[in-house]
């Protein structure tokens, strides 16, 4: 599944197949696990969402709450967004380090890490990259990333 339209986050994992809600539960509570306060679960853009809610951060360029991490099915893998990963280069450096000490392949783009299963993963570093960041951080690293220069 690319996108969903379900609009909760228990709608969407009924509608995946068994063995892939299996893969996205445990990933979901792992960042539900390390994710700062004030930041929401949610589903936004077809995929369960971790985002400041508007009513904390309503100045964002779409008017569309400022996401942090973001966790979908898609067709052929799982994708993890951590957004802190494209806005906050160390923390890119972190993740890549890990993968390359622990022998593991990373596949990644910008802020998507791509896994096609559980093993993938590194739950200890994703965790503390998603720690990394609290609410406020990722609003400022929001706010430089639009100053104008």
């Amino acid at each position: 599944m690319a996108s969903s339209k379900a609009k909760t986050v228990e709608d969407y994992l009924a509608e995946l197949p068994e063995e892939r809600r299996i893969v996205v539960s445990a990933v979901r509570d792992l960042v539900n696990r390390y994710v700062p306060e004030g930041y929401v679960e949610t589903m936004s853009w077809g995929m369960v969402c971790w985002e400041i809610p508007l009513s904390r951060y309503p100045t964002t360029y779409n008017k569309q709450p400022l996401s942090y991490v973001a966790l979908a099915a898609q067709k052929q893998y799982y994708a993890l967004y951590l957004t802190t990963c494209y806005a906050n280069s160390a923390q890119d450096v972190v993740l890549r380090n890990a993968y390359a000490d622990a022998g593991k392949r990373l596949d990644m783009g910008k802020s998507c890490l791509r896994f096609k299963a559980l093993d993938d993963l590194l739950p200890d570093v994703i965790g503390a990259v998603i720690a990394s960041t609290p609410v406020d951080a990722h609003i400022a690293q929001y706010e430089a990333s639009r100053a104008r220069k």
